[in-house]
């Protein structure tokens, strides 16, 4: 019954602008699925939805890969803008920033998940990459400067 009750929840919020839990419920009891607003709430922590603006100014649930893609472009033009340098010693780069850049920055390599970042640590314009391996930095510092255009 999950299982269809999610799929059905997918559906919804693909063909439908949902805004709130209580819209989610309504729409899931058009279609025979009696559901508790709590229900509701944890299909939607376990389906990872987010409410994302739509094109329309109004803000709805989706799913989280597509509104990550959103996210992601933004964070993409973000670095671009904002970072000045990389550098790297051993396993750790160094990224600067302008002033108060680095988080946005940071959240950007964070959302990579590149296999090779085992964490960042962000100031106010400096951030700290650590990798898994001396020999992943200066493969990564290119991607960083690749980025940066």
């Amino acid at each position: 019954m999950k299982r269809q009750r999610h799929r059905m929840i997918l559906e919804i919020i693909e063909n439908q602008a949902i805004e709130t839990q209580e819209a989610l419920s309504e729409a899931l009891r058009k279609y025979g699925f009696d559901v508790t607003q709590a229900t509701v709430s944890r299909d939607i922590k376990e389906l990872r939805l987010f409410k994302v603006m739509g094109d329309d100014g109004v803000y709805r649930y989706a799913v989280a890969e597509r509104s990550e893609q959103g996210l992601t472009e933004r964070l993409r033009r973000v670095f671009a803008e904002t970072v000045q340098s990389v550098d790297y010693a051993c396993n750790q780069i160094v990224i600067k920033t302008l002033p108060g850049g680095a988080h946005a920055a940071a959240e950007m390599v964070d959302t990579m998940r590149w296999k090779e970042v085992v964490g960042t640590l962000a100031g106010d314009n400096t951030i700290l990459v650590i990798l898994r391996t001396v020999e992943d930095a200066p493969e990564v510092v290119e991607r960083f400067k690749g980025m940066m255009k």
